[in-house]
């Protein structure tokens, strides 16, 4: 379970704050997951239903071209805006991004988007709506599972004017696009099949979002027979030749115990990292780097 935001850990202690009058926006509350940063009350919010809002994600497209990818979520929309206590230590608009990047990374959250200054990047202003006016501000888009859920954040945090914005989705959690008897045929038909398979960047450390497709993985290999089967590592070509070799080798291993976990026998198993020598989709695009970063299983 995702534990609150502990939003004031990375904050130095200050003398004891005077009373303060300022009070939330009548039938506004705090998104459960996200503790506030302190001082600040809410101003104003709202919540929708359902509707879609686009996230910016990743870097923007090219130094000529500010704009950044998107991912759109459907689904129950929140937003906030919290302004700073009259009498309060002004925060700089790092410190508040820096405090959420610190915090969703210590609930288990990923960071989709971060761009630390005024206007790195621009974002969708009529899918991401009272956000701003399209530059990002100390921005930071994060993303969170909880239960059958993604929850998807976007921050906004003004330098010294004292307020952020905070615009929260979500949607349920993607299922695993190939179901076990397509996995099982199409290591039938074409002898390997590549798995989906998240990873903390630059680590061999498997993410909680992939347990369901390690679990389909698993049992499309009881199904298929007991061939021996090869699990490869394959990385973009980000980094060095040497590194994402290692990188690729570790990440193999990882999944090959994760398999061994769910019930496969380790002898019927054997882990191979082949770095970034053979990508599937062009590296000079971010579409194409992810989809050179697999896991295949491979029928020996």
């Amino acid at each position: 379970m995702l534990r609150p935001f502990l939003a004031a850990a990375l904050l130095l202690a200050g003398a004891a704050l005077p009373s303060l009058a300022e009070e939330d926006e009548a039938g506004c509350k705090d998104y459960p997951l996200f503790t506030r940063f302190p001082n600040m009350y809410l101003q104003a919010c709202e919540k929708l239903q359902f509707d879609a809002r686009a996230f910016p994600v990743g870097p923007p497209k090219s130094q000529a071209d500010l704009a950044t990818n998107s991912v759109v979520v459907e689904g129950p929309v929140w937003w906030f805006q919290y302004a700073l206590k009259d009498g309060s230590p002004m925060p700089t608009g790092l410190q508040i991004m820096r405090n959420f990047e610190a915090a969703a990374l210590k609930a288990g959250g990923s960071i989709e988007g971060k761009y630390p200054g005024w206007c790195t990047a621009n974002y969708d202003t009529e899918r991401m709506p009272r956000m701003g006016n399209g530059c990002t501000s100390f921005a930071l888009t994060m993303k969170f599972r909880k239960g059958d859920k993604e929850i998807w954040a976007f921050l906004q945090a003004s330098d010294r004017e004292g307020y952020y914005h905070l615009t929260i989705s979500e949607r349920e959690a993607m299922k695993q696009e190939v179901a076990v008897t397509e996995l099982v045929d199409k290591l039938a038909k074409e002898g390997f099949v590549s798995i989906q398979v998240n990873f903390d960047t630059g680590k061999a450390t498997i993410r909680p979002d992939s347990a369901k497709v390690l679990d389909d993985a698993a049992a499309a290999l009881k199904a298929a027979g007991t061939f021996p089967v090869e699990v490869g590592g394959h990385t973009d070509n980000s980094g060095t030749p040497e590194g994402n070799q290692r990188l690729s080798q570790d990440r193999a291993q990882a999944v090959k115990a994760a398999l061994v976990a769910r019930g496969i026998p380790a002898a019927r198993l054997s882990a191979k990292g082949y770095g970034q020598t053979v990508p599937v989709a062009d590296n000079r695009t971010e579409e194409g780097r992810a989809k050179n970063r697999r896991v295949e299983l491979t029928k020996k």
